[in-house]
């Protein structure tokens, strides 16, 4: 019993290290300006509310993914 706990334990351990989140997958590729955080007076970057809610009802483990890849952030437009 004990052996099949732990099976069940890694399992699920592996499964959410390589799955994937949502931003990261279906929002395309990241941009430098995405990855870069804003200085200081700068104003902050926007984040996309659908893959942020998909990640937080799917796969919580993905936001800590999508944030530190920087697809969560909406692309830069350029003004």
């Amino acid at each position: 019993m004990r052996k099949m706990k732990i099976k069940i334990l890694a399992s699920v351990l592996l499964v959410s290290i390589i799955l994937p989140s949502c931003a990261t997958v279906f929002c395309g590729p990241v941009s430098s300006c995405q990855r870069t955080k804003p200085a200081p007076g700068q104003p902050q970057r926007e984040v996309r509310a659908g893959a942020l809610i998909l990640d937080v009802l799917l796969f919580v483990p993905g936001v800590i993914v999508d944030f530190a890849t920087g697809a969560i952030y909406k692309p830069c437009t350029n003004k």
